[in-house]
């Protein structure tokens, strides 16, 4: 749960970005989110520095289980990345603002690009398990938006256009590498919903009929923060089951992680080739 009364601000991001130059003289400029059970995609990452979320300033703590809540520093392919293994989620009682500090964090320590993963429930008939999803673009239907609340010029403009919030580029190199790669993976739009129960059949159906194509519980708040101050983004969901109605099996959170496991292996071979090709 969140242990905050006020959400950390600028002043709060730039104190957690100063402890990082004592782990590592890395200066990273790509940052990439894992979301649930998909922290095997680190071993991609030649580590030069980790630390625990929980030794950072003000970094709020990833209480779900999948989510491991470490702070990696390395190179992949000769990139030089900022890893979060694992994230935060409004279910857990951590406000829009609260789940995208992180994301605010890597935007001070220098990151330009930033890549965000996660697990979700598929709609579309393309969405079943084991795919992977490139976000055209998205439905934030979670009622909240870090960039509400007192506005700090020092983050941008507070009305951030969001007509292309998925950049078409690095959208384009993913599907092509995927394509090459042979990893069945599609385009299309994902519903933040605020969780944590799983959606219900009649939720699905009008969730479909909004042109939801995935439905997940998180993403989207910090894709609005990395927006907001610039940063050139990529989301891809790796698809851990049909959504409630699609099928007759329940749903449950170890089935979602353990799907993200199997999927993770696809997830790492398309980062690595994304990362060689840019």
């Amino acid at each position: 749960m969140a242990t905050e009364k006020t959400d950390p601000g600028y002043d709060e991001a730039q104190e957690a970005v100063d402890c990082l130059p004592a782990l590592s003289t890395l200066t990273p400029i790509m940052g990439l989110i894992l979301g649930s059970g998909l922290g095997e995609v680190v071993q991609h990452l030649r580590v030069e520095a980790t630390i625990s979320y929980a030794r950072i300033p003000h970094f709020p703590k990833a209480t779900i289980s999948g989510h491991a809540g470490r702070f990696h520093l390395g190179h992949w392919r000769g990139v030089p990345m900022a890893v979060l293994e694992g994230r935060m989620h409004r279910y857990e009682g951590y406000s829009a603002a609260q789940v995208a500090f992180p994301t605010r964090v890597l935007a001070l320590a220098g990151i330009k690009t930033l890549i965000l993963t996660c697990a979700a429930g598929g709609i579309h008939q393309k969405a079943t398990p084991g795919a992977l999803m490139v976000f055209s673009d998205h439905l934030n239907l979670q009622g909240d938006n870090p960039l509400a609340g007192p506005r700090d010029s020092r983050w941008g403009e507070r009305f951030v256009d969001m007509t292309e919030a998925y950049d078409a580029q690095l959208r384009g190199a993913a599907l092509k590498e995927a394509a090459r790669l042979r990893i069945r993976c599609f385009e299309g739009v994902y519903a933040a919903v605020p969780g944590p129960s799983y959606e219900t059949p009649a939720e699905i159906r009008a969730l479909r009929r909004l042109g939801a194509d995935a439905v997940g519980m998180s993403t989207v708040p910090e894709v609005l923060a990395a927006r907001q101050v610039g940063m050139r983004v990529l989301a891809v969901a790796a698809i851990s089951n049909r959504a409630a109605g699609l099928t007759r099996r329940h749903l449950t959170h170890s089935d979602v992680l353990e799907a993200g496991k199997k999927t993770s292996s696809d997830l790492g071979r398309l980062l690595d080739a994304l990362f060689a090709a840019l």
